[in-house]
């Protein structure tokens, strides 16, 4: 007889296995360590077990695990990778899972590694003799900073089911519509010279500040051709995060950069964006004599729209008694959409808690999400 670890013990060991992801090579590592845990305990449950590695790393990889075959079935879906985190901060060792005052703290316990444990512990709770469609667990690399893991999919053309729920952080309630997600650098190039004679140089950092107009402009064309009232901030956003720019007061600035943010409705393209965005900046610099250079930070994620009258939406939505909704931050949905799959995003903790030094979730959060789930799939895989 097969002794799979408690819910606590599972828990407790995904939070143990260190899985931070970042666009900064100090703080980056890979995910194989939770990956290792889940493959054994699925493997475990008889499910079929494949890792896909991604970019190139060996530490970095998606795990699909499978139980049953043929069409449809529902997969269940989430990152194994967390944030980077200050030590300082913690009230105490983040990869050991603490309880206090009804919660259970530690990083990545809202987002999102109670999610696979849950799973786990339904699926041992149901007679798996009775699946007739496939229950398929994805477990992905680098959500919180690249997408990587759900990029691989695309690109590997990966289809995996007709249903898909993402156990992220939503409270408990259904969310089928988040907005995108792009960073960009502009950076213009200019010649130094002495401050005492403006035609002894070309200032970057002037001409930054058209380029800053001009993308204000821009905003605002944007907010007046797309607008979602399901979303708190109802309109596409830009923020200017970061400015850099001259080495000193006595010297024309030869160097300017700006770094921005852009959150995109459902029905903007980032593609799109992007182009329109670089006119933009180009138009305001040209005739100065300035170099422009763009760099994607971040590549984007798209805005994720699911079909409010699928079949996985509707069932969601009698389960848990909420409408299905929308939020500001992003996941893998529209990959998984893009994919041919009705995806569905739902998880027990609060999206509040996520990134957050003593990050906890509620204990009373763990068993709905077990009975959602549990009816989840004797609707999509047993009925």
């Amino acid at each position: 007889m097969i002794t799979l670890p408690s819910f606590k013990e599972s828990f407790a060991a995904l939070v143990a296995a260190p899985t931070v992801s970042s666009i900064d090579p100090r703080h980056d590592q890979g995910n194989l360590p939770a990956v290792e845990l889940l493959a054994n305990w699925f493997a475990d449950l008889g499910f079929s077990i494949e890792t896909m590695p991604v970019g190139g790393r060996p530490d970095k990889v998606n795990l699909v695990a499978c139980l049953g075959s043929g069409s449809g079935g529902l997969v269940l879906s989430g990152h194994t990778d967390t944030v980077p985190y200050n030590e300082p901060a913690w009230h105490q060792d983040p990869f050991r899972l603490a309880e206090k005052d009804g919660r259970f703290y530690g990083l990545g316990t809202s987002d999102m590694k109670c999610f696979f444990p849950i799973v786990m512990q339904v699926l041992q709770s149901l007679d798996l003799k009775k699946i007739k469609r496939p229950v398929i667990l994805l477990a992905t690399c680098d959500e919180e900073c690249t997408m990587a893991g759900a990029k691989a999919l695309v690109d590997a053309n990966r289809g995996l089911g007709r249903h898909a729920l993402i156990g992220e952080p939503t409270g408990l309630q259904p969310v089928i519509m988040h907005k995108g997600v792009m960073i960009e650098t502009i950076t213009l190039r200019g010649r130094a010279g002495h401050a005492s004679n403006p035609a002894l140089g070309n200032n970057a950092m002037e001409g930054m500040h058209e380029v800053m107009k001009s993308l204000l402009q821009w905003r605002g064309q944007l907010q007046e051709s797309f607008s979602n009232i399901k979303f708190d901030v109802p309109v596409p956003t830009l923020n200017f995060g970061s400015i850099q720019g001259g080495d000193s007061p006595n010297r024309i600035c030869a160097e300017c950069e700006l770094k921005i943010d852009l959150r995109l409705l459902p029905g903007m393209q980032v593609g799109d964006i992007r182009s329109s965005l670089r006119r933009s900046v180009e138009e305001a610099v040209a005739g100065r004599g300035l170099a422009v250079e763009f760099d994607e930070v971040f590549p984007g994620t798209p805005p994720m729209e699911t079909d409010p009258q699928s079949e996985i939406v509707k069932v969601a939505e009698k389960l848990t008694g909420h409408d299905a909704g929308a939020v500001n931050f992003g996941t893998e949905g529209p990959y998984l959409n893009s994919l041919g799959m009705d995806t569905v995003v739902l998880g027990p903790g609060d999206i509040d808690q996520a990134h957050q030094a003593n990050e906890y979730i509620e204990q009373d959060r763990i068993q709905p999400m077990h009975d959602l789930l549990e009816r989840m799939i004797a609707h999509f895989c047993m009925s």
